[in-house]
């Protein structure tokens, strides 16, 4: 039976997924989610006109010439604002952010004045309505700035908050377990034993979770027994988790037990195996209404399959519009040779060139090794089949960064 294709494969993981039901969520939590509704301005912003500097708040008819001397009847702070009105021959003292008194239309900045007691001479003209920011000049009761579908920046959230809204309408966060397996792994900071190795997959997956503002559960480790398996799994089910990730376990061993645990558990089995490279063994189904990722153990592979399914089902889930990232041109930086009928997915080294960035993989490309991939700046994508080709030929790449 042929492999099936990534695009097939990541066809099938958001078959069913759709954004996930909108909160009312304060301000400090929304970072990073996407808006479930357009949002309206609340109030006008300023609600009436302002002065933008320090200065006078004047009649422009009065400083249309200069030098001039004005009567100082009042003064004006932000927050604070004059009862009187500005008449022929008056000024009021006037700071940034300070309600214009009744009368003025225009501010003298302060640098232009000489102040004797209440006496104030401006040395040079100003034109009518010179720094006055006026009502509505930012946004207006009623105006729709910020669109539904809209993933919240820290800009954002300034402007909703100004808009006079302390809660937002927002896609839940898709809730994310982690779940590693095999008797071989032991927590960093131990002194591994025979055959043991330190388990590492987890903390990039969580990390990778995280940095999509989804919830990130840590299930820990499993042993190798498909009774501890499948009570992890229940757990994630019972938890109201709505993705379950695993790491390891996934092929067809006699110790790769996940795929037995999940169909104790009832997994309805979407896929397994992909024609991906690393990543092969990787699988995808539905417990309940949990999405399952049955993710290689190997840490590249684990790591590549989470980049290129579990980040686009999250996207999909919290509402975000960039579900995919998308491929980008670049130049080999050594020759390749023909491949075979897998994708490839080889960490690469990027650089500016010439004729734009060059991609050069990494000389090893072993899925077991974490270096390279740490010093990756992307993923050159090699099609199934594809030709040999020369260094200074066309790629295409998926930058690394999240």
């Amino acid at each position: 039976m042929p492999l099936m294709s990534v695009a097939e494969a990541l066809q099938r993981v958001l078959a069913e997924a759709r954004p996930l039901p909108a909160e009312m969520l304060p301000l400090n939590d929304a970072l990073g989610l996407v808006l479930a509704d357009d949002l309206t301005a609340l109030r006008t912003q300023p609600p009436a006109a302002v002065s933008a500097m320090d200065g006078y708040a004047v009649r422009a008819s009065d400083v249309a010439q200069a030098p001039v001397t004005l009567t100082v009847i009042g003064e004006v702070a932000a927050g604070h604002p004059f009862d009187g009105a500005v008449g022929a021959g008056q000024t009021a003292r006037i700071f940034t952010g300070g309600v214009m008194p009744a009368g003025a239309d225009t501010v003298v900045i302060q640098e232009l004045s000489t102040r004797d007691g209440d006496k104030v001479t401006f040395q040079k003209p100003t034109a009518k309505s010179r720094n006055v920011r006026d009502a509505g000049i930012d946004f207006a009761t009623g105006q729709v700035l910020l669109q539904k579908g809209r993933r919240l920046n820290d800009r954002d959230l300034m402007l909703a908050a100004a808009m006079n809204h302390p809660k937002l309408n927002v896609h839940r966060r898709p809730k994310v377990a982690v779940l590693g397996t095999g008797d071989e792994l032991v927590p960093p900071g131990s002194t591994p034993g025979p055959g043991e190795i330190v388990y590492s997959n987890g903390f990039a997956l969580l990390a990778m979770i995280r940095n999509e503002c989804a919830e990130a559960v840590d299930l820990g480790v499993a042993r190798d027994r498909v009774e501890d398996i499948a009570a992890a799994v229940r757990r994630a089910r019972d938890g109201g988790v709505d993705v379950l990730v695993t790491t390891g376990g996934a092929s067809v061993g006699e110790h790769d037990l996940v795929q037995r645990a999940l169909a104790a558990e009832g997994l309805d089995l979407s896929f397994w195996k992909v024609a991906l490279r690393p990543g092969r063994p990787m699988m995808h189904g539905k417990v309940g209404g949990m999405q399952v990722l049955g993710l290689p153990g190997n840490p590249v592979s684990s790591y590549v399959c989470a980049f290129l399914f579990l980040v686009p089902l999250l996207r999909t889930l919290a509402g975000r519009q960039d579900i995919e990232r998308l491929p980008q041109p670049a130049r080999l930086g050594r020759d390749m040779p023909a491949n075979d009928e897998r994708a490839d997915y080889l960490r690469a080294t990027l650089h500016d060139g010439p004729n734009g960035p060059i991609a050069t993989p990494l000389p090893s490309q072993d899925s077991s090794l974490m270096a390279p991939l740490a010093k990756a700046d992307c993923l050159l994508i090699r099609e199934p089949d594809a030709p040999a080709a020369p260094a200074g030929s066309h790629c295409v790449i998926l930058k690394l960064a999240l």
